[in-house]
């Protein structure tokens, strides 16, 4: 059943409203109440759809985490199919960072805690990251590719920028994991 007109109004409102004061603020510091606000939709219509800050950030972060699926499946080479394991696994750690460079307001709002390793996305990266570790010869890959997303936490690449460090260092340095992993 196709979205109402409304309805797809109303969500495109929540979402530019939510985008913009989880920026501003961070996903943590901002209300579902203040989104209603911003968005000028009732409550009801905020809860209808989504029922929580990190339900919102989700759906914010889909587009951008698709459009990253889609170049680990059917890009160029080295983010894409095609170059060595440790090759496809340094060009998806730079991807990452520049996700969280770009994201970490929504990462952090979607990714928080024990919830990080629900979200369809984490699990997509997991699978990735696991073939990319079978490919290689790892000795186990099914408990190595969580080792080696760990530091993606979106809280961890907040604590390094917080401290200055620069996302090219956090890149290169998890290129260099990459090399020495996999």
């Amino acid at each position: 059943m196709p979205e109402r007109a409304d309805a797809a109004r109303n969500r495109a409102k929540i979402l530019a409203a939510a985008e913009e004061l989880f920026a501003a603020r961070g996903a943590a510091e901002v209300t579902m109440e203040d989104i209603a606000r911003a968005a000028g939709v009732g409550r009801g219509t905020l809860y209808r759809r989504y029922p929580d800050r990190a339900s919102i950030a989700v759906a914010l972060l889909d587009e951008h985490e698709r459009r990253l699926q889609e170049e680990l499946l059917r890009g160029e080479p080295p983010l894409g199919p095609g170059a060595p394991p440790a090759d496809r696994l340094a060009a998806f750690y730079a991807a990452m960072v520049e996700l969280l460079t770009r994201h970490a307001h929504l990462v952090l709002g979607a990714e928080v805690g024990h919830s990080r390793f629900t979200t369809g996305a984490y699990g997509f990266w997991r699978t990735h990251v696991r073939a990319l570790a079978e490919a290689a010869g790892a000795a186990d890959p099914e408990v190595l590719a969580d080792v080696l997303l760990a530091p993606l936490a979106p809280e961890l690449f907040l604590h390094q920028t917080s401290r200055g460090v620069s996302p090219e260092r956090i890149a290169e340095a998890l290129r260099e994991l990459a090399r020495r992993s996999l």
